[in-house]
């Protein structure tokens, strides 16, 4: 990763429902974060899980107002978020 990069991995686990990518994709290009890579997938026809990778490097955002932020736009929906610095993610994630 670039030194001028600030990667984040967002995750977003819940109740499928029209318009979840939309809404998530909104809220951070609204922030100036830039999506880089995004996995979504429907579980057992009722569970929607999506991963995705952000820059936020042209953000003043922290984590925390990022994740507010994402929750608002997601609020009147059945759905979990989470924002993790992509490098600690990686750290947790190892092998």
């Amino acid at each position: 990763m670039g030194k001028n990069k600030k990667r984040i991995v967002v995750t977003v686990i819940g109740k499928d429902d029209v318009g979840i990518v939309a809404k998530v994709a909104t809220a951070l290009a609204e922030n100036n974060i830039n999506i880089i890579d995004i996995n979504q997938k429907i579980l057992g026809d009722e569970i929607f899980a999506m991963t995705l990778l952000a820059d936020r490097m042209n953000s003043s955002l922290s984590l925390p107002t990022i994740t507010a932020k994402l929750k608002e736009s997601i609020k009147n929906m059945s759905l979990n978020v989470t924002v993790q610095d992509s490098e600690v993610f990686q750290y947790m994630h190892r092998v």
